[in-house]
Order: C-alpha cells, then sequence, then structure tokens
C-alpha cells in the first residue's frame, strides 16, 4: 500500500491536481489499484452544476490516468521520465460520481508500441462501474517533445 508522499515520489503531480489518494495493489508496469475520497470540499464542486456537484468526467479520466502512471513509473528505467496523455479510446460513464464517494481505480497495462502504453482503466463507486475505457500514455525523457 502507497500512501500521498510515496505517490507523489512516483509521479511528479501535486495539489491541487493530486488525485490518487492511496495505492492499495501496485504491480510495477503491469497493474494498480487505487482510491481517490471526493469530499464535499473540493475545489471543482463550487462550480460544476451548483445545486447538484458531480465529478467531471475528465477528471475521473485523469484519476485513471494518474494511476496508470504509478505502474509506468514504479518501473526503474522509467524512474526520471516524463509522460503525456495521448489516447482516450472506448470511455463510457454508466453512474455519476458524486461528493462522499470513493472512487475506485483499476488499472491494467494492454500494450506497448514505441513509447506509447495503453492501459484499460476502469473507476468503480461501491463495486458499481462508473466509468472504463482505454488510456494511451507516451513515456519519453523528460523534456523531449512526443513527435508520431
Amino acid at each position: 500500500m502507497l500512501e500521498n508522499k510515496e505517490i507523489q515520489a512516483i509521479i511528479g503531480v501535486r495539489f491541487p491536481f493530486l488525485f490518487v489518494d492511496k495505492v492499495l495493489e501496485l504491480a510495477p508496469g503491469t497493474r494498480a489499484v487505487a482510491i481517490k475520497n471526493f469530499t464535499a470540499n473540493e475545489w471543482f464542486f463550487q462550480g460544476h452544476l451548483p445545486g447538484h456537484p458531480l465529478v467531471p468526467g475528465v477528471l475521473i479520466i485523469e484519476t485513471l490516468a494518474q494511476s496508470a502512471l504509478l505502474t509506468l513509473f514504479s518501473v526503474p528505467e522509467n524512474k526520471g521520465k516524463g509522460a503525456a496523455f495521448s489516447g482516450v479510446d472506448k470511455f463510457q460513464f454508466r453512474r455519476p460520481v458524486l461528493p462522499g464517494d470513493t472512487l475506485r481505480m483499476e488499472v491494467q497495462f494492454v500494450r506497448s508500441q514505441g513509447v506509447f502504453q495503453t492501459f484499460s482503466a476502469t473507476a468503480s463507486v461501491e463495486g458499481k462501474v462508473a466509468a472504463s475505457g482505454q488510456l494511451t500514455m507516451a513515456v519519453t525523457e523528460k523534456g523531449v517533445p512526443i513527435t508520431p
């Protein structure tokens, strides 16, 4: 299990944009299971559907992407490298994620094609799928632009 400081040591994301609170399982380069507790105090709830707040879909995808980054950057040969989102595919949103929900993210490595790493990703609340699809991340040397 990884806590906040250990998560920050692996990925370069910080508050207010760090969306992984705890890692329950981590198989470097292969799989991760992590959680995010969305409290009513989250900064985006003030403006995202006032009176009926919900977590924006793009932030659910970002939360899953950060979980994928944990698998990538926990591999020793990727330490110190950079990454960028390069694809979101076949995503479906099945239920809203609300203030007070604990989001469970599960990411599983699917394939590698050059610098591009693809993961299947599922986000669930209380065992019910909230969103699922595929994410592709490009891993490069830090500061090196990603080119096709």
